[in-house]
């Protein structure tokens, strides 16, 4: 990993740590429908923390994860958003499948490792769990992160947080976070959310 690369993975997780006091709301965490229970969004896999497990990919430790020098999709840019979605889900984004769908009554967001993996599974459902507590609150400081920008949406989706409902359902290989809602503002933000993430993540 060069140093420009470790340099910017540790900036980044230094900018998501900071709290983005413009789209986060103070509250107790709402209950998400298919989640054991309100979640901390900013927690890793195998029992590390955040910092830990930036730490970990700074140094190019993290497990399983490819460089932009390994995969023929990646340009510099893409590259940094698949390491910082590793950070951010605890998964490999190289070797898990994102899909984005905007329905007429909101949305869904689906994530699935791309070959069994109980491990990965179970981390991408916590991580499903998290940003819809987060999002629920109306904290979008994740794909913030992830994109190293406002997402478009994002600010109409906080503002709006008590009419959209988010439900997880597990999948065989991860999970589907559904986001629906009634409201015609919210719909056309879901919507907006949904398609800078397809484009930006090169998904379906």
């Amino acid at each position: 990993m060069s140093s420009c690369y470790r340099s910017a993975l540790v900036v980044g997780a230094v900018l998501w740590a900071t709290p983005m006091a413009a789209q986060s709301a103070a509250g107790a965490p709402r209950a998400i429908v298919g989640c054991p229970a309100p979640v901390d969004h900013g927690t890793h896999a195998a029992g590390m923390d955040h910092a830990a497990h930036a730490r970990t990919m700074a140094q190019g430790g993290a497990a399983g994860g490819k460089r932009d020098s390994l995969s023929p999709r990646a340009d510099s840019s893409f590259a940094a958003t698949q390491a910082r979605g590793l950070i951010a889900m605890g998964v490999d984004q190289y070797t898990s499948t994102h899909k984005f769908e905007a329905l007429r009554d909101g949305g869904r967001i689906e994530l699935q490792r791309d070959v069994d993996d109980a491990a990965g599974t179970a981390q991408i459902r916590a991580h499903l769990c998290g940003i819809a507590a987060a999002f629920a609150s109306g904290d979008f400081s994740t794909p913030a992160f992830v994109h190293m920008q406002a997402v478009p949406g994002a600010a109409v989706m906080a503002a709006r947080r008590h009419l959209i409902s988010y439900s997880m359902r597990p999948l065989p290989r991860g999970g589907e976070l559904r986001l629906t809602t009634s409201d015609p503002a919210a719909v056309a933000a879901v919507a907006e959310f949904l398609a800078f993430q397809r484009m930006d993540h090169r998904a379906h």
